[in-house]
């Protein structure tokens, strides 16, 4: 079985790139899961309903978050409505869920969970602890398990790695926006790369317009961050796993530009 990860969509360039490049990589790498990271989607900051539904129609079988989740409040509305949409568990009390259980279409079942790091990151419980709660949970016969873990530092990511190694079949890092080059099967068969990088414009600021970002530097003054435009980069990360142990084969990187 394999899985397509697709790091984190930025604005109207990263959907743009995800529309162009999607079909055709799916058929061409005979993907069986689509996972991704959509909570940069609208603007830079935050997902709409319109923006997931359009993600899914295109092909996408469940929509990752992170720390953005909540920039545009209608989102909200739409967690009762729309299960393949996740947000990380371990926000206390928060609408919607950091677990999502589907099928393919080859009948193999998976979970899919989302995590956030908590160093120089929001407040939310600790995810190493949510993450032993999630499984303990979940249905031992479903073998296949991927967590999309938004964290800061490499070294909780890192860590997080190592402390599910063997018990779900990848844990990939999403937030920072730039790929990492650390991809390998960990001992015990968990699949592992510290972030999967970015889904946008290659001319930018991890995204964003760089003159403004250059500007806040400068100055140390707020200032408003506009996604760029221009070519984009799909920044992904294919993944081959054995439906029947849910341990990982392979992991790889893969990037596209946008025409």
């Amino acid at each position: 079985m394999k899985i397509l990860f697709v790091g984190d969509v930025v604005g109207r360039a990263g959907r743009r790139v995800v529309s162009q490049r999607l079909p055709e990589l799916v058929h061409r790498e005979e993907i069986d899961l689509v996972i991704l990271n959509c909570e940069n989607s609208a603007a830079g900051f935050g997902v709409t309903a319109e923006i997931a539904d359009v993600l899914l129609e295109e092909g996408v079988d469940v929509l990752t978050s992170g720390n953005h989740i909540w920039d545009k409040k209608s989102i909200l509305e739409y967690f009762p409505d729309q299960p393949r949409l996740i947000r990380p568990h371990n926000y206390p009390d928060a609408p919607g869920s950091g677990l999502y259980i589907g099928c393919t279409k080859e009948a193999v079942r998976y979970a899919v969970m989302n995590l956030q790091g908590r160093t120089y990151m929001p407040a939310t419980n600790c995810p190493f602890q949510t993450a032993d709660a999630l499984l303990a949970d979940l249905d031992p016969a479903i073998r296949v398990r991927f967590l999309d873990f938004h964290a800061e530092v490499t070294s909780e990511k890192s860590a997080m790695g190592w402390y599910l190694d063997g018990r779900v079949s990848a844990v990939v890092g999403t937030h920072t926006h730039v790929q990492t080059a650390d991809e390998r099967v960990l001992p015990q068969g968990t699949a592992f790369l510290t972030d999967a990088g970015m889904t946008g414009a290659m001319d930018s600021v991890i995204g964003m317009d760089r003159e403004g970002s250059i500007r806040r530097f400068l100055t140390g003054m707020p200032n408003r961050f506009e996604p760029a435009g221009g070519v984009a980069r799909l920044s992904s990360v294919i993944i081959d796993v054995d439906e029947q142990t849910g341990l990982a084969r392979s992991i790889k990187r893969h990037v596209e530009l946008s025409t």
